[in-house]
């Protein structure tokens, strides 16, 4: 699923409201992901009731981005069929998100973890410093 690649990180607020330009959603049935900043850090948090860490998977690609992808792996079991469903709708078979890190995400202290339906990603900022000192100048011969 693209994201939209803008200046800005997060989008401005009039437009977060009416209308999301950092991610767009493939379906309605898409979770709901919250992302929140704070001084020291960046958390993700994506619905996902009924989810385990097994059915998760998150990583960075090469291209730097945060990509979040779950699967729900059904078992087919054995069954009487005394029951049928005549409404299902709480079923998600496969999702997948690519969002754009900022270039103050630490990559290498990134933390996920599953709790109560929802998958939280950690994104620890680094400090100034350390951003000053990845940016390097490059002498011109």
């Amino acid at each position: 699923m693209p994201v939209r690649r803008t200046q800005n990180w997060l989008p401005s607020i009039f437009n977060d409201f009416f209308d999301n330009e950092w991610m767009t959603r493939a379906n309605a049935t898409a979770p709901a992901i919250n992302v929140i900043e704070s001084e020291k850090d960046y958390k993700v948090e994506v619905a996902a009731p009924g989810m385990t860490k097994e059915d998760f998977n998150v990583r960075i690609d090469e291209d730097n981005n945060l990509v979040i992808s779950m699967e729900k792996k059904s078992e087919q079991k054995e069954e009487k069929r005394e029951h049928r469903y005549l409404r299902r709708e709480f079923s998600y078979a496969k999702f997948q998100q690519t969002m754009i890190l900022p270039d103050d995400v630490d990559k290498e202290k990134i933390a996920a973890g599953v709790e109560h339906g929802v998958l939280t990603i950690e994104l620890p900022k680094l400090s100034l410093e350390e951003v000053k000192k990845a940016q390097r100048t490059i002498e011109i011969k």
